[in-house]
């Protein structure tokens, strides 16, 4: 544990700024950063102008947004991670054998993000890719991932998300999002109909390591052409199996 002598405060200040941009926040003005982030109005301006500085954000006297320059800073951390680059050969493998869409994702508090991807056909109105992020709590790798959590962990993400619905299948209710993790968690799989967006469907297992630790997600997308949401687990389930069963004899 460090020494609060040795925290630089303005960076986790910062860092806390950067964190406001989303894809439904691109351009955000000082007040509704300072209000995101609990700063007090001039330091968020500080935090906001000295991004702006660095290149990291632009401003139209207005409005903040952030500039591509703030890739470099994700990119570079995924580039360090040895889990895409074991899991990547092994997507390709699977999409081209079943001619779907997959990815692998990790955790990270409320939201899953994409460390590995192989596209077939673009299934969603958003470009996917390594570094991208979405809910976990309406997703099938969220699901799966927060399934592995204690009850008191799974409990503060439920409160703490966003559970604004994003289609008509959404799940809105805590009580019941929280009984469908249980579920995703007793029979290692999880099934998304629609809940994302409307005409995509989603089939996620966890992905284990050589101790049997879960590491991260593996699922496939594709549009919601069958009969019943069921039909995935027929079409796919053993597919990610194997593929489950390989990784987990070369993950450390």
């Amino acid at each position: 544990m460090a020494n609060k002598t040795d925290i630089i405060g303005s960076l986790a200040k910062g860092l806390r700024v950067l964190e406001c941009f989303d894809a439904e926040r691109p351009r955000l003005a000082i007040i509704d950063v300072a209000q995101a982030t609990g700063l007090d109005r001039a330091t968020a301006r500080r935090c906001l102008l000295t991004l702006h500085d660095a290149g990291y954000a632009e401003y139209d006297g207005k409005f903040f947004s952030l500039t591509p320059r703030v890739l470099r800073l994700g990119m570079g951390a995924l580039a360090t991670l040895p889990l895409p680059h074991i899991v990547q050969p092994w997507l390709d493998q699977l999409s081209d054998q079943i001619g779907q869409s997959c990815s692998v994702s990790i955790l990270d508090e409320h939201e899953i993000v994409y460390i590995a991807r192989a596209a077939q056909r673009r299934v969603m109105s958003i470009g996917l890719m390594p570094g991208s992020r979405l809910p976990a709590h309406c997703t099938s790798m969220g699901r799966v991932l927060l399934s592995t959590l204690l009850a008191d962990e799974l409990a503060q993400i439920i409160d703490d998300a966003d559970l604004t619905p994003r289609t008509p299948n959404s799940m809105t209710d805590p009580k019941v999002i929280t009984a469908e993790i249980f579920k995703v968690g007793k029979q290692g799989f999880c099934v998304i109909d629609q809940e994302v967006e409307l005409g995509l469907r989603s089939l996620a297992v966890p992905v284990y390591n050589a101790r049997g630790k879960v590491v991260a997600a593996l699922n496939i997308g594709l549009a919601a052409v069958h009969n019943e949401p069921s039909d995935l687990v027929d079409l796919y389930l053993a597919d990610l199996i194997k593929v489950q069963d390989g990784l987990r004899r070369v993950l450390k």
